[in-house]
């Protein structure tokens, strides 16, 4: 491995100088050389450029915020400088080896790609921010990849109404490494394999921090099964509901008899806070049906004026309810719930600093690499 001799300089540092810190950061694992182990393409003769020096071109081209394939002509301009930076063994791949080499090996390393960036954060002593109350945060959403006017393999119809892929991430801790990410076709609906990838989100978890995990989850993944699956591992939550066919006015009423914490912010505005408990019923990893009692937290707002001084003939009722597990108090949990927003800043780095939006290829497995990589 390099040595990383770090000085302070006033002259101009061009943006791949940077390279050499993701080369020393790969060089310290047996990653590269596990991928030369594999052999992707069992009916050809050996390549020429291994597998290692592939991969580590394109990861320096994701780092550098280019996935796009053709981005690789630019290290033609100092071959030398790319090669000892990132620590290619050979030499870097054309653009054409690149796309075949990424269609060859699919999606064949993810379980592979996934240990890895639990190994690294883990050897650079990366240590997960917790809040101030001593959880870590996982915050897990699903936010859409607009590819619109393409004809990629699992590019459909998402829920923002674009066409696209709609893959889940998992975010642990204040700083959001990204600890998971799941490709998925962009009409596929948020809940479908979920669970699976749940557990698999927690076991990774475990591996970085003994801390206790808050779980965070949107409306979309109010299941059973994911309540279930949380308690039995231990977890903390903090998961939307989902009303479906529950009446506003009921939450109203209940609110209005039992809640301890109202406030009228405004003439025509009244805010009820509080919980209940509500029976929940799913089954264990042993096919075991359990019901237990789960608090569900509540802020209820009846509005009779609107914000204009605007008298409203019907009052305007908002429900916000959670799932949750925690002994806080109502206002922290939902505090706490509004905290899970961040996570959009963490899609948006994605998508924007490192331009992934769009992705490379028009097949879904190389696409899968590409977002495997992105952990």
């Amino acid at each position: 491995m390099k040595k990383i001799k770090i000085e302070f300089t006033n002259e101009r540092i061009i943006p791949a100088s940077g390279l050499a810190v993701v080369g020393a950061i790969l060089g310290k694992s047996d990653f590269v050389k596990r991928c030369n182990r594999m052999d992707v393409t069992p009916n050809r003769s050996q390549h020429q450029i291994k597998n290692g020096d592939v991969l580590l071109t394109y990861i320096g081209l994701l780092t550098m915020g280019k996935p796009a394939y053709e981005s690789v002509h630019e290290f033609d301009d100092d071959p030398d400088f790319y090669k000892y930076a990132l620590g290619i063994v050979r030499s870097i791949p054309s653009e054409e080896t690149l796309r075949q080499r990424m269609d060859d090996i699919g999606s064949s390393m993810r379980s592979y790609i996934l240990a890895e960036n639990i190994k690294m954060l883990r050897d650079n002593g990366i240590v997960p921010g917790k809040l101030p109350n001593g959880y870590v945060p996982v915050d897990i959403d699903v936010t859409p990849f607009d590819n619109s006017k393409t004809k990629k393999q699992g590019v459909s119809r998402t829920y923002k109404g674009c066409d696209g892929y709609a893959p889940i991430m998992a975010y642990i801790g204040t700083e959001g490494y990204l600890v998971n990410c799941e490709l998925r076709e962009g009409k596929q609906h948020c809940q479908k394999h979920t669970p699976e990838f749940l557990r698999e989100t927690i076991r990774m978890c475990r591996e970085i921090t003994d801390e206790p995990l808050l779980i965070r989850l949107d409306s979309g993944n109010d299941a059973a099964e994911n309540i279930g699956i949380l308690v039995e591992a231990g977890c903390y939550f903090v998961i939307k509901r989902n009303l479906r066919r529950e009446s506003k006015e009921d939450w109203l009423q209940m609110a209005q008899e039992y809640s301890q914490d109202i406030e009228t912010p405004r003439e025509g505005k009244t805010v009820y806070i509080g919980s209940d408990w509500k029976p929940v019923s799913y089954k264990t990893a042993d096919d075991t049906e359990k019901t237990i009692t789960v608090r569900a937290g509540y802020e209820i707002i009846n509005r009779t004026i609107d914000k204009y001084g605007q008298f409203l003939l019907e009052g305007d009722i908002e429900v916000n309810t959670w799932w949750t597990n925690l002994g806080m108090t109502d206002r922290e949990v939902i505090g706490l719930y509004h905290a899970h927003g961040e996570c959009e800043q963490f899609h948006s780095e994605i998508k924007t600093d490192m331009d992934m939006e769009r992705l490379p290829s028009g097949k879904f497995e190389t696409n899968e690499l590409v977002a495997d990589f992105r952990s």
